[in-house]
This record gives C-alpha cells, sequence and structure tokens, in this order.
C-alpha cells in the first residue's frame, strides 16, 4: 500500500513537472543549488543572514576542501547571461566563461575554502561592493563577476595577466609584488585561464610571497 501511495505521488509530481516551461525548470534547479549551497555554507560556518555584517572565514573552513553540491548550470541558461555582461563591460565573452570555468566549473553553488561564492567566485565583501543582493544568483554573479574584471582592466591598463591575478590573490598581492603574485596557486590559476585565451604573460619580476587576499 505505501509503495502504491508513493508511486502515485512519483507519478504527480512527474505529471506537474512535465507541464513546466524549460525556464520554469532551470529556475526551479537554481532554487534547488541555492538552498544546497546555503546547507554547504552553514556547515562551513560561512552562511549569514541577508543585513548581517560579514565576518572573517572561520579557521575550520580554510582549510575545508570545496565540495559544490550542484550540478553545471547549463549552457542554454549561462551563455545569454555572459554575452549580456560581455556587452555591458566591453569584455571578450571567452574571458568571461574562462575565469567562471576556472573558478566555480559553471556550478552556482560553489563556495571555496575562503568563502568566495557563486559562478564567478566572490568574496563576500567584494560582492557587496558591486550591490550583490544574492552571491548563488547566476544572474547577479556573471554581472558583478563582469564588472569586477573591467575594473581589474581599467586599473591594470588591460594587463589580463595582472588582472586575473587581482582577480584570484586580490589587487594588494599584485600591487605588492608588481606583476602576478608568485603564489603558486594564482601562478597557475592565471596560467590556465591565458592558455584558454591563447594569451602569453612576461615572467613576473621577483619579489617576497604576498599573502593572497582573494578567492
Amino acid at each position: 500500500m505505501v509503495l502504491m501511495e508513493w508511486g502515485l505521488l512519483v507519478a504527480s509530481f512527474a505529471r506537474s513537472a512535465s507541464k513546466l516551461t524549460p525556464a520554469q525548470l532551470q529556475n526551479a534547479a537554481i532554487e534547488r543549488q541555492r538552498a544546497a549551497a546555503r546547507k554547504q555554507a552553514t556547515s562551513l560556518g560561512l552562511w549569514m543572514q541577508p543585513g548581517s555584517p560579514v565576518p572573517a572565514p572561520i579557521a575550520a573552513a580554510a582549510s575545508a576542501p570545496e565540495q559544490p553540491a550542484c550540478d553545471p548550470i547549463a549552457a542554454s541558461a549561462v551563455t545569454p547571461l555572459i554575452e549580456n555582461a560581455a556587452r555591458a563591460q566591453n569584455l571578450d565573452t571567452k574571458v568571461i566563461r574562462a575565469v567562471m570555468e576556472q573558478e566555480s566549473a559553471l556550478r552556482p553553488c560553489a563556495i571555496s575554502a575562503r568563502g568566495a561564492e557563486g559562478l564567478m567566485q566572490l568574496m563576500p565583501e567584494t560582492a557587496g561592493q558591486l550591490g550583490v543582493r544574492d552571491a548563488f544568483d547566476p544572474k547577479e554573479s556573471v554581472e558583478a563577476g563582469a564588472k569586477y574584471l573591467r575594473q581589474l582592466l581599467d586599473k591594470y591598463k588591460g594587463d589580463m595577466a595582472r588582472a586575473l591575478g587581482a582577480y584570484n590573490a586580490g589587487p594588494a598581492a599584485v600591487d605588492q609584488a608588481g606583476g602576478v603574485p608568485p603564489i603558486p596557486e594564482t601562478k597557475d590559476y592565471v596560467d590556465a585561464i591565458m592558455k584558454k585565451l591563447g594569451l602569453t604573460q612576461t615572467a613576473p619580476p621577483n619579489s617576497q610571497t604576498p599573502k593572497p587576499t582573494g578567492n
């Protein structure tokens, strides 16, 4: 009897889902991803109520592995977001996509060990400065990430390597190093994206290894 009732419930859900439009199904998936992300963030001690002060990530979170609890966003959903953000910020769509792939592997609920969130992996403080309300909202994340990339490219006069280094480790680290910081994670990050874009970079000057402050 229980199995029969369960079967009827599943069948009813399937009939309801079949009536939804692709956009509604995508929105429903995003809502599930946000819920999973909030659960993950809570377990890491990183989740905050909207409007609350931004706390520093707890020590346990710094060593916690990244375990995105959602699937990559569909290409049909993310491509228009990338194209719109690229037009708004005068960026090549390939740049935004390459950064997104490197940052979150297209997972909207991704949270880094340092607390960066969403598709474009913005730190809470940076997201707040960019006016982001929900870091796990794909549209907000892509728009804010593209805006931040434009700000960094303008700051470094179009130097893509430095802009990417700042996106990963923070502008302070790039300014201190006078180029891409000699941080293994950041160097690998910049090299990977530059390779995707078919670009090369010059070796950074010798300097003390700065402490990364980005995502």
